[in-house]
């Protein structure tokens, strides 16, 4: 049965379902676990007026996901560009904004390569993460530049408070894949720590198809070695500390192509690039006076990517990423929080190519303030960003909710974002443009959701502009170049619908989107280049004793590669199978068939994606 929540005081946003031991009664439905990325504070994920989804662990392993790609594609408002299997270079678009319009965070850090301006989504260690954050919607008056689409956040593993807890996987499957991973946690009450480790490696697939440019006749195989530590600790008078490091390294085999995406001028040639990610910060929070809550939070993430041709250095890229918070939380009465805040940013980029400008500092300051009365409440943002290079940004958010009864719960919001150019876009010689401006956006959005006796549900649509849109350019230099000469305008629907149903958990969602090119050239009224108009999802799962079964569907409609809308991509759907069994509580048996019907299909042009594979693995975690 699913708990039937009061809407009062707060909005409602949808929770990712979750799994438990089947030794364990089923347990009802909660939306009061604890989410943080909406806000920067602590709020009940029913609280948060963002559309906001939530991946827990326990959903990691029971789907046997692989890599955190294949997690976020199934999120709503989530289209996913995949250029040629395991490991290769992966695109996340948001609600149909820019691949580089979506804020990255790893527990509470920004990452992301400065060079290029994207997250190495395809890298990240899911066997390393505790959760995963996905806010929908704009919110650069909390954050700053990038995010126009929205913001994720992973959290590494956390420590158990209570005695030492090791943890432990391995598997193997189609392709020569093996992955594994171990792990140690504890704590005694007051202080904790995780630590863990990660490996894959396989043999892939021949990442581009037959018959296209620069099609090698090999796999193209992918390694990482990961690791991860993350640890903290609570004094007698209240002070919390806790502290992260995680570094991830990947070696990619591809057919001539380099990390940062440029096709190689001659064919017949072997290329493969080392990645590497990395982390280090630490956060401090105490209390001077009982309604006031201060959080000090500061740290590194650093890209680093190398890339060879028939074993020759080809390029190296290396960016850093240097930031600082203050956070003040005052509570002025119950229900009602006014946070003031800080952020500090370098970002510097070092590589075999020179660039004109190397580094630059961000400064921002912002007051949010959440309020409720009766069956209203709201949340109200406005932030200024001072960059060196582009001077001053200010973004503003509302949002307001209305509970219509004790089940129904209707909302309204309006938010502007900014997204600085990366230095790519800027310096790169031959081809930046330092004239650009930063491009800017404003978003609306409606909802109604609802809590049952059957099962929780949601409706979400949105319509976002974008001006300034950095698009090439063929009258900028010699060869062309980015240049503001795009506009954008995207209308969006999001469907979530979950229950229980003869036995079997249902979580489905449907996301429609018609991104419209609205720039001034001849792609005018074309559609934005590799966003599904239509995506859905099904998850369907039950146990029986030891036993637990399920079946993913996922289906995405056609879309096209280029902006002219020349290069159609047709649309497909896959189904792939999974089961469990626990020999005891601590100790179980997984295997999974992804792709069951062999589906071929591109999400990338030229790009091929994995057909059917099957994978066995075995899964240890100390209760």
């Amino acid at each position: 049965m699913i708990r039937k929540p009061s809407f009062r005081p707060a909005a409602f946003a949808l929770l990712g379902s979750s799994c438990i031991s089947p030794f364990l009664a089923a347990e009802p439905l909660t939306l009061d676990e604890q989410v943080i990325t909406a806000t920067r504070s602590e709020q009940p994920v029913r609280a948060s007026l963002a559309p906001t989804t939530v991946i827990e662990r326990e959903e990691i392993e029971r789907t046997q996901a692989r890599s955190v790609p294949e997690l976020l594609k199934k999120v709503p408002g989530v289209s996913v560009s995949n250029n040629g299997g395991p490991g290769k270079n992966t695109t996340v678009f948001l609600r149909g904004s820019e691949s580089d319009h979506v804020l990255v965070l790893i527990d509470g850090i920004k990452v992301g390569s400065v060079s290029a301006g994207l997250t190495a989504f395809q890298d990240l260690p899911v066997e390393l993460i505790e959760r995963i954050e996905v806010v929908r919607g704009p919110r650069s008056s909390l954050y700053g530049s990038e995010a126009i689409g929205g913001v994720i956040q992973i959290f590494t593993r956390k420590g158990d408070q209570q005695g030492l807890k090791p943890w432990f996987s391995a598997g193997y499957g189609t392709h020569d894949n093996r992955q594994g991973g171990a792990g140690l946690s504890g704590g005694d009450g007051k202080g904790w720590f995780s630590l863990g480790v990660s490996s894959q490696d396989t043999d892939g697939i021949n990442s581009r198809r037959q018959g296209s440019a620069y099609y090698e006749t090999d796999a193209d195989g992918y390694r990482n070695h990961s690791g991860s530590l993350r640890a903290g600790y609570q004094f007698d008078n209240g002070l919390e500390l806790d502290g992260t490091l995680m570094q991830a390294r990947g070696h990619n085999d591809y057919d001539d192509i380099d990390t940062s995406g440029f096709l190689h001028p001659a064919g017949g040639h072997n290329a493969n690039a080392d990645n590497r990610q990395e982390l280090a910060g630490g956060r401090a929070r105490f209390s001077p006076l009982e309604p006031w809550k201060v959080t000090l939070q500061a740290g590194r993430s650093e890209d680093k990517a190398t890339s060879w041709v028939d074993g020759a250095f080809d390029a190296r890229f290396d960016s850093q990423r240097d930031s600082a918070s203050w956070l003040n939380d005052l509570t002025l009465a119950e229900g009602h929080v006014l946070t003031l805040g800080y952020d500090w940013q370098q970002d510097k980029v070092s590589s075999s190519t020179v660039f004109d400008k190397d580094a630059r500092i961000n400064e921002g300051w912002f007051a949010q303030y959440i309020g409720d009365a009766g069956r209203q409440d709201w949340q109200l943002s406005l932030r200024r960003d001072d960059n060196e290079q582009f001077g001053n940004h200010d973004t503003g958010s509302a949002a307001w909710g209305y509970a219509l009864t004790d089940e129904l719960r209707f909302s309204l919001s309006y938010g502007t974002a900014f997204k600085a150019p990366s230095f790519n876009e800027l310096y790169f010689p031959g081809y930046g443009n330092p004239g650009l401006d930063a491009e800017t956006s404003e978003s609306f959005e409606a909802g109604l959701s609802g809590v049952h006796d059957w099962g929780h549900w949601s409706v979400n649509a949105f319509r976002t502009n974008v001006d300034d849109l950095i698009a090439f350019d063929s009258t900028i230099g010699v060869w062309g170049g980015p240049n503001n000469i795009g506009k954008a305008r995207i209308d969006g629907l999001e469907l979530v619908l979950g229950s229980q149903w003869l036995g079997w958990d249902w979580n489905a969602n449907a996301s429609f989107l018609d991104g419209e090119n609205r720039g001034d050239d001849a792609n005018r009224g074309n559609e934005l280049p590799r966003r599904a108009r239509q995506v859905f999802n099904l998850d369907v799962d039950r146990r029986f004793g030891q036993i637990g079964l399920g079946a993913t569907v996922h289906s995405e409609g056609r879309r096209y590669d280029d902006l002219a809308n020349t290069e159609r991509m047709a649309g497909y759907a896959t189904l792939d199978l999974r089961g469990e069994y626990w020999l005891t509580e601590e100790w179980r048996l997984q295997a999974s068939v992804t792709n069951l019907f062999d589906a071929d299909y591109e999400t990338a042009l030229d790009y091929n994606e994995p057909g059917q594979a099957v994978f066995f693995s075995v899964r240890y975690q100390a209760l």
